[in-house]
């Protein structure tokens, strides 16, 4: 009796934590927020009202809110298609036997490793307008300094830069992993039906690593329109309003700036819910792009 109540009561005791911290920390914060999103709810003050789906309206009719949203996806493609690209060529420079190739795996993962706010404070000094290396080396092909602040261009252009170095090492050791669980027989058909290196990689190579290249397609496409420290460190890190002209706001720093420092707390939690549903979306259309195109290879 004590053994048939211990089979089939302990798997559940072993699962019981997880799912006690995701209601307390998961499930209830977003219920809670789905909650204030439908409420005039000052971050100070609290409650002040029930206002229904008003929330969403003014903001499917802020035109801050599509300048943000914009941003948000220019800067996104800007760094997420050459760190696709860029991962998958050092994966299969990696893959290949190297000399001291652990050291070689370490220092690809380095810039994830190193603080966001180093990343920020190091390619703001890049960047600078008056003494920057970036504007520097631009000076030698006589190209004149370049407020990389100012204009929309320029400064997607930096923040994808910065995105590009911190995220390419990483998704480069996940495909170079899903490389090497690719059957060596494949090659072995390969070679001896004359295939160059080029072809074989891909439509062997990339075609075997279809899991890999779909978990980082859904995982960029998440954290890029989750993008918050690097645009708010690339603009000094003092307000959220991502420039003069706000031309690198991205949604979170849009959201950041609505929710604490105007304090508008519901119209925040209901741009938290349009921003889940965005996620939920590109994710769903990224990962649809990336299988077509392995099928394609």
């Amino acid at each position: 009796m004590l053994a048939r109540f211990d089979r089939r009561v302990t798997p559940f005791l072993l699962v019981a934590p997880f799912f006690a911290l995701f209601v307390v920390f998961g499930a209830f914060p977003l219920l809670y927020t789905a909650w204030v999103s439908l409420h005039d709810w000052n971050l100070l003050e609290g409650d002040q009202g029930y206002l229904g789906l008003a929330n969403y309206g003014d903001l499917l009719t802020d035109p801050h809110f599509y300048n943000a949203l914009a941003n948000t996806v220019g800067i996104f493609l800007l760094a997420a298609v050459p760190e696709f690209l860029l991962a998958l060529g050092v994966a299969a420079l990696l893959d290949r036997p190297l000399r001291g190739a652990t050291w070689w795996r370490t220092g690809v993962l380095l810039p994830n490793v190193v603080s966001v706010v180093a990343v920020g404070l190091v390619f703001g000094q890049l960047f600078g307008r008056d003494y920057g290396v970036v504007n520097e080396v631009l000076g030698w092909f006589g190209v004149g300094p370049v407020n990389w602040q100012a204009t929309t261009w320029s400064s997607h252009l930096a923040v994808a830069s910065m995105v590009l170095w911190r995220w390419t090492g990483y998704n480069a050791l996940i495909y170079l992993a899903a490389m090497q669980a690719v059957p060596g027989e494949l090659y072995e058909a390969a070679a001896l039906d004359g295939a160059s290196r080029w072809r074989t990689f891909w439509s062997i190579t990339v075609p075997g690593i279809r899991p890999a290249l779909a978990f980082t397609a859904i995982a960029g496409t998440v954290n890029g329109l989750q993008l918050f420290a690097e645009p708010q460190l690339f603009g000094g890190g003092s307000d959220a309003a991502g420039g003069n002209d706000r031309q690198f706001q991205t949604l979170v720093m849009y959201l950041y700036e609505k929710g604490f420092t105007h304090f508008d707390a519901g119209y925040a939690a209901a741009l938290t819910w349009v921003l889940f549903v965005l996620c939920a979306g590109f994710a769903l259309v990224n990962y649809r792009l990336v299988r077509r195109f392995v099928r394609s290879a």
